[in-house]
């Protein structure tokens, strides 16, 4: 055989792939992975392509790695997300390669069984440990000492006198194999309409895409496991892509009930370890269906068979630093690279989508009615011009007696209102002063829990002071406005003996306390719960009646072209929190404009009415999915040269017939971890080539000096 060289691309924020000399006798093949020298250290990369080798010295390849191969498929798709984004291979690279500490041993998990004699001095505790470890199961040490009753000294004393030893147990599996058969699912006739389609779809071993639009509480999940369950038992691996605080007990319980095991996880909790082991699984085939954030895209599935994007409509999905992608758009173009269908699952699609299936890009299945019969909830406006909250509170009197009338009623109350921390700005009453981010132009948030003011944008943490530090005036600060702290203490003082709960983002105690208190709720521990958005993404409380939105014009007030569609998304997925058991639901919107288009088509119940007129301005504007936008961010500490290096890539801009370019102009967060910024937006047509553009463009634009930065977002999602 020839010389060969291999074309090695590395997982670092370079676009184009190294070549290194094939070591005589080492079998390579292209999607292996390999480490190799890079400058003076080692580097661990991914075989692009194979060559013969072409005059020159090329430095050798390493060693190949007991790892993986990059599927070619797998291969395709970095390639594709990265031209499409305009963001380096190497970088997409790194979110689809997981290179596991190979030097460091598994650690084995040891467990506890009753083997020897009783000890020569028995003692109460002791003996409650005999009487737990009989029969002779292995325990671990810590559920060994909970089940007797007594601290792990006691058992550690049992395994030094020999009754107790300690053996290594098996690992568990990772992804246990889910039984497609295990139970069958009690499905209404459009339910099953709906899963037979889906079904179909798999069989078809081929690309397809499917709307799947459901009201709350119709059901969609049932349906898509139907689909997951015809993927399973035609031997193919199916993802779940969901929101990460999506993936709760209560998702996790209802995947068990249907296919005897929980599905395996992937998301920012999960350990390194058992990632990497996951990792492995998945690439093996072994890990049937994997249940994920929306990194898990990037996951190598031997035989991709179904994916599916629940709550398709979040902005979640969206990833807004580093390489910049929405997980539903990438979903799409994976089935159609591994030739798989996808499943899009809302109660409010997005706009792209719902235009694609109208279009008859996607299939449509519409699950109209909720399951078991139950009544969507009655929506009305609290119209707080006429009927306002008392001087000094946020909850206006009709909200007060419904909430009054629900607790006495022993159902549950749901309060909404989308601003973390107790009040989102602190102003001294004396002198005026405001408190902004020392790093960010943004006003720092009271967190009176925690008695801090927080930036939510950089985390800039600092103590609330007790005296203005402008003018050292004491107990002059003031809160301005509502957080749901403030709620709390409100609902405190209204309602002393119920049991309320705030949820949101910075919860403490991490994801797996929030994860856990949702599960309270859904089994009625709480009475009243205040939360952010998060309580709006599907989740399943029986008991709850009543949803109040503190503030439902929050969202409508800003540039942002999604604002009345994300407002309508958002009220109408919180509103369908309510009634979803026996009971009917209702939900109060807390609203100044009750005739604004986005709050009437919320009463009306009439989302035909809203998606007909947002459809239509889009459409007369040009803006997505009618035309393509992409922005530029230029950001950099020192401000002049942010705006010079802005100003000069606009006079190169020269936009083509079909392509505006607007700006530069500075953010509406000017300033955000001591960068500041400046903003271009290039609007086109639909069918201009948006990236083909943007690579002339900028090869024909000076290069950023010093610490200039220009960051690209093709189909920007935030413009902030």
């Amino acid at each position: 055989m020839p010389p060969r060289v291999a074309d090695v691309l590395v997982p670092l924020a370079i676009d184009t792939a190294y070549s290194y000399a094939v070591p005589a006798g080492m079998a390579l093949a292209e999607g292996d992975v390999v480490q190799m020298p890079l400058g003076p250290r080692e580097a661990i990369g991914v075989v692009w392509s194979l060559r013969e080798a072409p005059p020159g010295n090329f430095r050798p390849v390493t060693a190949r790695l007991p790892l993986p191969p990059m599927p070619a498929r797998l291969r395709t798709f970095v390639d594709w997300v990265a031209g499409y984004t305009l963001c380096q291979r190497g970088s997409v690279l790194a979110m689809a390669l997981k290179t596991p500490d190979l030097e460091r041993p598994d650690t084995p998990k040891v467990g506890i069984r009753l083997v020897g004699a009783p000890p020569q001095r028995m003692t109460p505790a002791r003996a409650r440990v005999l009487q737990a470890a009989e029969g002779g199961m292995a325990f671990s040490k810590a559920a060994l000492a909970q089940a007797a009753g007594v601290s792990a000294s006691v058992v550690d004393g049992l395994l030094d006198e020999g009754t107790l030893e300690a053996v290594a147990l098996p690992a568990e599996p990772v992804a246990p194999r889910p039984d497609p058969d295990f139970a069958a699912p009690d499905l209404s006739p459009d339910q099953r309409a709906a899963a037979d389609a889906l079904s179909a779809a798999v069989r078809e071993d081929a690309f397809s895409a499917t709307l799947l639009e459901g009201v709350t509480g119709s059901g969609k999940t049932e349906v898509y496991f139907e689909a997951v369950a015809e993927a399973v038992r035609h031997g193919r691996q199916a993802l779940i892509l969901m929101p990460e605080i999506a993936l709760t007990a209560q998702f996790l319980d209802r995947f068990e009930r249907r296919f005897g095991v929980r599905p395996a996880l992937w998301h920012s909790g999960v350990g390194a370890r058992r990632r990497e082991r996951l990792f492995a699984a998945v690439a093996a085939g072994e890990a049937m269906v994997v249940a994920g954030a929306r990194s898990a895209l990037f996951l190598p599935f031997d035989r991709l068979g179904l994916i599916v994007v629940d709550e398709e409509h979040e902005a979640a999905y969206k990833q807004e630093d580093g390489v910049l992608y929405h997980a539903r758009d990438m979903a799409v173009k994976r089935a159609g690279i591994e030739g798989a269908p996808v499943v899009l699952a809302s109660a409010t699609p997005s706009i792209e989508s719902k235009v694609n299936a109208r279009r008859g890009r996607y299939r449509h299945l519409v699950l109209p009615e909720r399951f078991g019969g139950r009544t969507l909830p009655r929506i009305e406006a609290i119209d707080l011009r006429r009927t306002p909250p008392e001087r000094g509170r946020w909850l206006a009197p009709t909200l007060v007696e419904a909430m009054r009338r629900t607790l006495a009623a022993g159902e549950q109350s749901l309060l909404f209102l989308n601003r973390r921390g107790f009040a989102p700005l602190t102003v001294c009453r004396a002198c005026g002063h405001r408190y902004q981010c020392p790093n960010c132009s943004t006003w720092l948030v009271e967190h009176r829990f925690r008695q801090a003011l927080v930036c939510h944008t950089c985390g800039h943490t600092e103590r609330r002071p007790d005296a203005c530090t402008a003018c050292g005036t004491v107990d002059a600060l003031i809160p301005c406005g509502p957080g749901v702290e403030r709620l709390a203490e409100e609902v405190k003082e209204l309602f002393p003996d119920a049991r309320s709960v705030v949820l949101s983002s910075d919860f403490p105690g991490g994801t797996e306390r929030l994860r856990a208190e949702l599960a309270a709720i859904a089994e009625g521990q709480w009475d009243i719960v205040i939360g952010t958005q998060l309580v709006a993404k599907g989740h399943n409380f029986p008991g709850m009646t009543l949803v109040g939105v503190v503030d439902a014009d929050l969202g409508l007030a800003n540039g942002d072209p999604r604002a009345g569609e994300r407002t309508f998304q958002l009220l109408q997925q919180v509103a369908g929190r309510a009634g979803r058991g026996d009971r009917p639901g209702r939900a109060l919107l807390q609203t100044h404009q009750p005739e604004h288009p986005v709050i009437a088509a919320l009463l009306s119940g009439d989302a035909d009415r809203f998606y007909e007129e947002e459809i239509g301005l889009r459409e007369a504007a040009g803006l997505p999915p009618f035309g393509r936008l992409a922005a530029l961010i230029v950001s950099g500490p020192d401000k002049n040269a942010v705006e010079l290096h802005a100003r000069a890539l606009a006079q190169t801009a020269q936009a083509p017939d079909g392509a505006l370019v607007f700006g530069p102009a500075e953010a509406p967060i000017a300033l955000i971890r001591g960068r500041h910024r400046m903003r271009l937006l290039v609007k086109t047509e639909r069918a201009f080539d948006v990236q083909a553009y943007l690579r002339d463009w900028l090869t024909r634009a000076p290069r950023p000096r010093g610490q200039i930065r220009v960051q690209i977002d093709v189909d920007p999602h935030s413009f902030l």
